[in-house]
C-alpha cells in the first residue's frame, strides 16, 4: 500500500508539472502570436518576437509549438486575435496587484478576473489606481555562463538607461528604462548570447509585508489568477513573497 501511495504521489506531482508546463507553453505561444500580428514574422526586424522566441526556447518549448504560434499570428482567424488588457486591484494586507492579460474576449476575462478578486479577499480598481506606485520597465535575465559580470555591467552603463543590475547565483538581472529595452535586448543578443528571459514588467516603488494571517488568502488569489488562461503575468508590491509562496 505504501508503494502504491508513493506511486500515486509521484504521478500527482508529474501531472501537476505537466499542467504547469502546458500553461506556460500556452502563454508563450500567445505572446509569439501577438508579436507576429503586431510586427510581422521576420525575427530580425521584430524585437518583441525575437524576445518571445528566446523565452520559449529557454522554457524548452518544442519547435513545432513555436512554429504553430507564428503561423497563428500570421492568420486571419478571429479567435486568434488577442488584445492586451491590464487589470489593477488590491489583495489582502494592502497588497497591490497588476495583472496583464491577452484575451480574445474582453467581457469574459473582465468577469473572471473580477470574480477571482472578490472570492479571495480582493477588489479591482480603475486602471491607474494601483499602477501609479509602480514603474514599467524592461527586465533582461542572462545566464552567468554567457558573460562576465563586470563586462556586462559596463556594457549596460555605457548603453544608458540602466535602472538596476543584480547578480544572482546563476543569472544576471538587468532592469532597464522601457525606451531603451528593445534596443539593449538586441545589442546584448549580438554581443553576448540571447538572454535566458526578457520581458516588460511592473516594479513597485513601495513594497509591503503581508500579514501572516493573510498568507492563505493571498496564495489562493495568486493561484486562481495563475490558473486563468488569459493571464500572462502578475506583478505586485509584496516584499515577503519568498516566505508566502515557499511551499508552492
Amino acid at each position: 500500500m505504501a508503494g502504491h501511495s508513493k506511486f500515486k504521489n509521484i504521478m500527482h506531482r508529474k501531472g501537476a508539472q505537466d499542467k504547469l508546463r502546458a500553461k506556460l507553453f500556452s502563454r508563450l505561444g500567445r505572446e509569439i502570436s501577438v508579436a507576429v500580428r503586431l510586427g510581422g514574422s521576420e525575427v530580425d526586424s521584430n524585437v518583441r518576437l525575437r524576445a518571445a522566441i528566446n523565452s520559449a526556447r529557454s522554457a524548452n518549448m518544442p519547435k513545432d509549438n513555436i512554429e504553430r504560434a507564428i503561423k497563428k499570428g500570421e492568420g486571419n482567424d478571429k479567435d486568434s486575435t488577442y488584445e492586451e488588457v491590464r487589470y489593477e486591484g488590491y489583495g489582502p494586507s494592502g497588497s497591490a496587484l497588476i495583472i496583464e492579460t491577452l484575451t480574445n474576449n474582453k467581457n469574459r476575462t473582465a468577469s473572471e478576473i473580477r470574480t477571482i478578486f472578490s472570492k479571495n479577499g480582493g477588489s479591482l480598481t480603475e486602471n491607474g489606481g494601483v499602477s501609479h506606485n509602480f514603474i514599467k520597465l524592461g527586465q533582461i535575465i542572462i545566464d552567468k555562463k554567457n558573460c562576465k559580470e563586470e563586462e556586462l555591467f559596463n556594457f549596460c552603463i555605457d548603453f544608458g538607461g540602466l535602472i538596476e543590475f543584480e547578480a544572482e547565483e546563476e543569472n544576471f538581472i538587468i532592469f532597464i528604462d522601457l525606451k531603451k529595452y528593445h534596443s539593449l535586448l538586441q545589442k546584448i543578443s549580438e554581443k553576448f548570447e540571447p538572454p535566458h528571459l526578457s520581458q516588460i514588467i511592473w516594479k513597485s516603488n513601495l513594497e509591503v509585508d503581508v500579514d501572516k494571517n493573510d498568507y492563505e488568502k493571498l496564495t489562493k488569489l495568486f493561484n486562481s489568477l495563475e490558473d486563468n488562461e488569459d493571464v500572462q503575468s502578475i506583478s505586485s508590491n509584496i516584499n515577503n513573497k519568498e516566505e508566502i509562496f515557499k511551499d508552492l
